[in-house]
């Protein structure tokens, strides 16, 4: 493993995105590949982390930039996982949009997962203060 790099993009090759998006297990998006390079490109901001050319990372925010921000997708391939790049594809996103006041994500909720959110000040829907409410198809 070399030296990872952070880039802002607007377009990444498609063939690199379904392997990240496969070995995370996220088929809901792999099955229409289209609609998840139209997603992509529609976003707010997406932050790839490299390794030389290989894809190993992916951050994908929505939102309007200003009141409301939505981490939508954060992915790291196993065999990357527990290096610092997600904290580091975080990290990224929240510094460029610090002045929105609303910063939300929904995940399924794993005791790693939920650890992970909360070590970088995210707080759980769950605890009495805030509701959550989604519909998915």
């Amino acid at each position: 493993m070399g030296i990872i790099e952070y880039k802002k993009t607007d377009s990444i090759e498609k063939s690199k995105v379904l392997q990240l998006y496969k070995d995370a297990g996220w088929t809901a998006y792999t099955e229409n590949s289209q609609q998840l390079m139209e997603a992509i490109s529609n976003s707010l901001r997406v932050i790839g982390a490299w390794d030389g050319n290989k894809l190993v990372g992916l951050i994908r925010v929505v939102g309007d930039g200003q009141i409301i921000l939505y981490i939508q997708d954060i992915l790291v391939l196993q065999e990357y996982k527990r290096r610092g790049i997600g904290t580091n594809l975080m990290k990224l996103a929240m510094d460029e949009f610090k002045d929105v006041r609303q910063k939300v994500l929904l995940t399924e909720d794993a005791e790693e997962t939920r650890g992970f959110y909360e070590s970088l000040g995210f707080s759980s829907c769950d605890d009495g203060r805030m509701v959550a409410f989604a519909i998915q198809r």
